[in-house]
């Protein structure tokens, strides 16, 4: 079956490719014509362009003539000429499809295709890479390019002040990472005056390096923090006890669930040192989730691997990229029970003020498409999730790489040994070598023993990652040893030095099998970049992570009895095919979880972009008068169906409590009198309110102006909107992680979420009416009402 789907997937592919050829042919058909043009010619087919899309021709009648347009002019400013390949890969590319290009196939080029065409439209095109430092670069050199052609381009990073974030998107193109695009389109989306925004309406967006973005970070949300006001002291307190507790004795951890479960000693343990009759109860789940959090920092995160401790502050590491994640902090107090196991002083917890998953955020894109090295394993996500085709596009020179068989040892120490003798070897011959490690714990290990056989190296790793561009560049260099977390580096060729090719390009050595198959050949792909030569090859133990978690322990066991030495490497199909197995089991797994991921999502999402469309036309509109009465009124008929209720007798009516009500919200106090009300029908007394509620309306704006009072409608609105949304998605929030407890009673827990989480949505909203209410007919208007122009 498995076989099937592959050479259907590959006659799909290939079908692919040829229609894609053909039409790089048309384009290769019109090289010589364009190339006689002079730069001023080639510079006026950008105005010709534009005159063409606005008499109604469409992107795709222009492609090919603005394809070889490009081209000539890579090889004029850029001294690149585009391959026919990278031709196909730019056409795939402005379809919307995820295209694979192997590592050296010239990616950022081929983006430039498909970027120029969609930025003739004038509607803005955002090309995402991994990093600022990538982002600049390419905004810059390939800015060239484009600033040739006339169009304007801009990047957007890390600390760039409102202005300047305005000017480059205002750009016809612009470059930036994809949290940075992420956050400011929150940012955006937070604003109290229109002055105050940054992005244009999303358009078209390139991704480079689609499936470190879209898959590996795709479950981590972008969100944007306040603190709040919530009691730390348990921390350390829960901190103490957790480091009292043994494994196995007091708890036990499943390495293949990733979770920690406390035995029933350590729960008496725990009852008795917090003085609580039961750990289990409601009231105690607070301390409960304490401990858990506490356990987990103490046992599953470890220090240089997960994380790093760095001018007294925890910094997460990417265990994608081997990268910081400045900024980011783990959630639901994790953070802070690492702090306390640290020794650290505590942060405040934060509060969600807005978030959203990089899933759903590239889905406000109306045209998406990306670019990698690797994204045939993740074909299926690709699909499910953003409705994406993969298209893999042959390399312009044939890959002469070798990839040699795995070597795994049955200790991490013989593992090492038997690589660092390796690397050895090959650096006495010239031959440059890229190690790849998991963690910056096993780059300084191997850094150590390489020291103490007098290897000259250099290690990249997160804590470096300014220099990872120099450092990746000068890796194929005669005589060079880099060691390198991941995929540090990643967008940065690698460059032979001379004589390498004769001793046989550069070694890559892998360190440990990563869970997906997609990373290691990641690693692979930094050897033997455009038809030259390479080598890789993984040094395996059976103490590694992925082999601890899946089924090594009985062949350990055998080694043991039989004696096998720890620096007799094992080779065979049986321990390969395990491998592979366990990689699939959990890229099986992750992808399940990227599903469950976007479900629970989606809920959030379309109440997002509910209050987000609704928030927008507030911002944009210079008179929602008719909004703010529109609310008024289905607090006013709310109010009144709930004290008067159409299945009682009016004699039956709560008038009292209604007259204090509207008193409270709406009116200066005592001004509507129960007397006021009796005898009217339902309907009456609607009319009754509103028709005082307009003339109070009216006299308040007579009296500090139109304009002032239009200012101040929109500013309560959106204020309103801001507060109950980041309590409504805080509340999500807590609902969410709580949620899954509901399978024990038998419930559906996405369907409670759903349900649930649809009427918190709906209280949100006739919550957010109330305030509005009140604050437009009972507070008292400044006189220094911010001008809607103003900066």
């Amino acid at each position: 079956m498995i076989r099937m789907v592959k050479r259907i997937f590959e006659d799909n592919n290939e079908r692919e490719v040829r229609r894609l050829s053909k039409i790089a042919a048309k384009i290769d058909s019109m090289e010589f014509n364009i190339s006689k043009l002079d730069d001023d010619q080639l510079k006026a087919k950008t105005a010709e362009f534009q005159m063409r899309l606005s008499k109604r021709e469409q992107l795709t009648d222009i492609l090919p003539e603005a394809f070889a347009v490009v081209r000539e002019a890579s090889r004029r400013v850029l001294f690149m000429r585009p391959f026919t390949v990278q031709i196909m890969g730019g056409i795939a590319l402005f379809e919307g499809k995820i295209v694979e290009m192997k590592t050296g196939e010239g990616k950022t080029l081929v983006g430039t295709l498909p970027v120029y065409l969609n930025a003739l439209a004038g509607n803005g095109v955002h090309v995402v890479t991994v990093n600022d430092y990538l982002a600049q670069r390419d905004s810059r050199e390939m800015g060239q390019l484009f600033r040739f052609l006339g169009l304007s381009v801009g990047c957007t990073l890390n600390g760039t002040g409102l202005e300047m974030k305005r000017r480059a998107y205002a750009c016809d193109i612009t470059y930036g990472t994809c949290s940075e695009f992420g956050f400011d389109y929150l940012r955006d989306h937070m604003a109290l005056f229109e002055d105050q925004t940054v992005q244009r309406p999303p358009n078209y967006v390139i991704i480079d390096e689609v499936d470190s973005i879209l898959i590996d970070e795709a479950r981590t949300p972008l969100i944007i923090s306040g603190k709040a006001q919530r009691s730390t002291y348990l921390y350390n307190k829960a901190d103490r006890f957790a480091g009292r507790l043994e494994e196995d004795d007091d708890f036990t951890i499943d390495s293949r669930m990733e979770t920690i479960v406390l035995t029933e000693a350590s729960v008496r343990k725990a009852e008795q040192e917090f003085e609580v009759d039961n750990l289990f109860s409601q009231e105690h789940m607070l301390l409960n989730h304490h401990i858990n959090q506490a356990l987990r920092a103490r046992h599953m995160l470890k220090r240089n691997v997960d994380y790093v401790v760095q001018d007294n502050e925890i910094l997460i590491v990417d265990e994608f990229t081997g990268r910081l994640m400045l900024g980011r902090r783990y959630s639901d107090g994790l953070h802070q029970a690492i702090e306390a196991k640290e020794g650290l002083d505590l942060q405040n917890e934060s509060m969600m003020q807005a978030s959203i998953t990089l899933q759903n955020y590239f889905r406000v894109y109306p045209r998406l498409a990306g670019m990698t090295g690797t994204a045939r394993t993740e074909e299926g996500e690709f699909k499910h999730v953003y409705g994406r085709d993969v298209v893999e596009i042959p390399t312009n020179r044939p890959n002469i790489r070798k990839d040699h068989p795995d070597v795994i040892y049955k200790t991490v120490n013989g593992k090492y040994k038997a690589l660092i003798e390796e690397i050895t070897r090959r650096h006495k011959c010239g031959q440059p070598v890229l190690v790849g490690t998991v963690s910056i714990e096993g780059s300084e290990f191997i850094s150590a023993a390489l020291h103490e056989k007098g290897v000259k190296h250099r290690v990249l790793h997160a804590m470096l990652h300014a220099e990872e561009a120099e450092i990746i560049r000068n890796a194929g260099q005669r005589g060079a040893v880099t060691i390198s977390t991941n995929m540090a580096g990643r967008g940065t060729d690698i460059n032979l030095g001379d004589g390498v090719p004769e001793l046989g390009g550069l070694h890559v050595i892998g360190t440990e099998r990563h869970e997906s198959r997609r990373i290691d050949n990641q690693l692979r792909g930094r050897a033997g970049r455009q038809g030259d030569p390479g080598s890789t090859q993984f040094y395996l133990s059976m103490e590694d992570g992925l082999m601890r978690r899946f089924g090594s322990q009985q062949l350990t066991d055998m080694l043991e009895k039989y004696g096998f030495s720890e620096e007799l490497p094992l080779e065979g199909s049986l321990i390969s095919r395990s491998i592979e197995s366990a990689q699939r089991i959990v890229e099986g797994a992750n992808f399940e979880s990227l599903k469950m991921v976007l479900q629970y999502d989606e809920v959030v999402n379309r109440q997002r972009e509910r209050i987000y469309r609704d928030r927008e036309e507030i911002l944009q509109s210079d008179h929602i008068r008719g909004i703010v009465i529109a609310m008024i009124r289905s607090l006013v008929e709310r109010v009144v169906d709930k004290h008067c209720p159409s299945e009682e007798i009016p004699e039956k009516w709560d008038i009292s409590l209604l007259a204090d009500y509207v008193n409270l919200v709406l009116f200066s106090d005592d001004q509507i009198s129960s007397s006021q009300l009796w005898g009217k029908e339902k309907d009456e007394i609607i009319r009754f309110f509103m028709d005082m509620i307009i003339d109070v309306y009216e006299e308040r704006e007579t009296r500090i102006g139109k304009i002032a009072m239009r200012q101040f409608e929109k500013f309560i609105v959106l204020r309103a909107v801001d507060s109950k949304w980041i309590d409504h998605i805080d509340a999500m929030d807590q609902l969410r992680q709580g949620i899954l407890l509901r399978v024990y009673g038998g419930n559906d827990p996405l369907q409670e979420y759903q349900f649930e989480g649809h009427e918190m949505f709906l209280d949100m909203v006739r919550r957010l009416e109330e305030e509005v209410c009140r604050y437009i007919m009972k507070v008292k208007i400044s006189e220094n009402v911010r001008p809607a122009h103003a900066g």
